[in-house]
């Protein structure tokens, strides 16, 4: 699982050659979501407070994300992004 950031609990990953629309995968302990990069729209569970940062921390790297989006799509090396601090 590539890990992209971490912070506070949360990993957040994207995996090579994973479907559309662009998303990321986050997990805080046993729950997991995945999160429309553009939208934010959310498919899984997770704690309401886990949640809210990774949507806060969406936003802050929406570009970086959809540049780390495109690596995913061509099989090539991901960027760490800053963590939620």
């Amino acid at each position: 699982m590539p890990v992209i950031s971490r912070f506070f609990g949360i990993l957040i990953a994207m995996y090579w050659r994973d479907h559309t629309p662009s998303h990321f995968h986050a997990k805080y302990g046993d729950q997991e979501v995945i999160v429309e990069i553009e939208t934010g729209k959310v498919t899984g569970n997770m704690s309401k407070r886990a949640l809210s940062m990774v949507q806060e921390w969406r936003k802050l790297h929406k570009e970086e994300l959809l540049n780390n989006w495109q690596l995913v799509k061509q099989n090539k090396p991901l960027e760490k992004i800053r963590p939620l601090e």
